[in-house]
């Protein structure tokens, strides 16, 4: 095998052995509190990412991990997502039916146009609104990696929608689940509004399963949706956009043509398949609750890398204009959402 593959074991080993530190030390504190006050004050999800995120900012690591932690903070994650739906009870999940569906697209729509707008009033450039309206409305960076090269968005505007979200979606992880009792939220609520809101798929995991089981297989199921609205977003800047160019002198078509054909991620349907068999029973509970042990391992060893990729130092270097935008559209996206709630009546 190459030893410069991406997944090459002598590239990951370093950044997986620093991740998995950070998860082992996340556990630890959890026991601790567990056994101080009887329960996790803080779980260990959030734990690993505010343990990673003081690693990072006190402490640059070493280059040589960097595939790791990144393999950790993707494919690890994705892996979990898949074996999280053996656990699920799916018809439960859907019990709002396709109106539910139907209000996602909805408010990615509302969202993705008013993030825009916000955006353009305070003066963001038309690509870097468009980069951030995308991130916060749809999934993070992942929306941002996939739209950046179809509209021709240049590396510094990439770097700047990317780096104060990362930390605001940290303190969406730790302020979220206070809103639940003022607001009155079922588990089942919390769930669609974690969904609904948080930006990226690992944050609304860290977000919603310290609330209640029930509220982190709903906001995954939700998130999951909304991730979906990926490959049509991309297509419409795609048709706007026909041939842009970009920073680095590679054409963004050629790698537009190369995201629409990923309108699916694979795990979204790992984790649709893995819950429909548990549905039907052809996964038993003796096979689901290891699976769900080690989906729950796989996320925390994620949720270290997802710490680890966060510097705090990074927020000085973002503009004004950004830092609004972004915590402005989050707001618009929260009231968006507990609207659609009681808009369908969803308990």
């Amino acid at each position: 095998m190459n030893s410069d593959s991406r997944f090459s074991p002598r590239r990951l080993v370093p950044g997986l052995a620093l991740a998995i530190a950070v998860s082992v030390a996340s556990l630890a504190v959890a026991r601790v509190e567990t056994r101080l006050f009887g329960h996790p004050v803080i779980e260990g999800l959030v734990v690993a990412i505010l343990i990673g995120m003081v690693v990072r900012t006190l402490w640059t690591p070493p280059a040589q991990t960097s595939a790791g932690v990144r393999f950790a903070a993707k494919e690890v994650l994705e892996v979990a997502i898949v074996l999280l739906g053996a656990s699920v009870d799916l018809p439960l999940l859907l019990r709002s039916g396709p109106s539910l569906a139907i209000g996602i697209v909805l408010l990615v729509m509302l969202g993705l146009a008013a993030s825009y707008s916000i955006g353009r009033m305070l003066g963001l450039p038309r690509n870097l609104a468009v980069l951030v309206a995308c991130g916060n409305s749809i999934c993070g960076n992942s929306a941002i990696a996939a739209v950046a090269p179809v509209i021709g968005a240049e590396q510094e505007h990439v770097a700047s929608s990317i780096a104060f979200t990362a930390i605001l979606g940290v303190i969406v992880i730790i302020g979220l689940p206070l809103l639940v009792h003022p607001l009155g939220l079922s588990n089942y609520q919390y769930g669609v509004v974690a969904g609904l809101t948080v930006y990226a798929v690992p944050q609304v995991l860290a977000a919603a399963f310290p609330v209640s089981v029930l509220s982190g297989q709903v906001g995954t199921l939700v998130k999951l949706m909304r991730v979906l609205m990926l490959g049509p977003v991309v297509l419409f800047f795609a048709l706007r956009n026909p041939a842009p160019g970009n920073a680095s002198g590679v054409r963004g078509d050629v790698k537009a043509q190369k995201k629409l054909t990923r309108f699916v991620p694979w795990f979204i349907v790992g984790f649709m398949l893995f819950a429909a068999l548990r549905s039907a029973g052809v996964i038993s509970a003796n096979v689901a609750d290891p699976m769900k042990t080690l989906s729950t391992w796989f996320t925390i060893l994620a949720m270290a890398a997802l710490g680890l990729g966060v510097d705090l130092r990074s927020i000085s270097r973002v503009g004004r204009p950004v830092i609004l935008t972004v915590s402005a559209s989050l707001l618009v996206l929260l009231v968006l959402s507990l609207t659609l709630i009681h808009v369908l009546a969803i308990r």
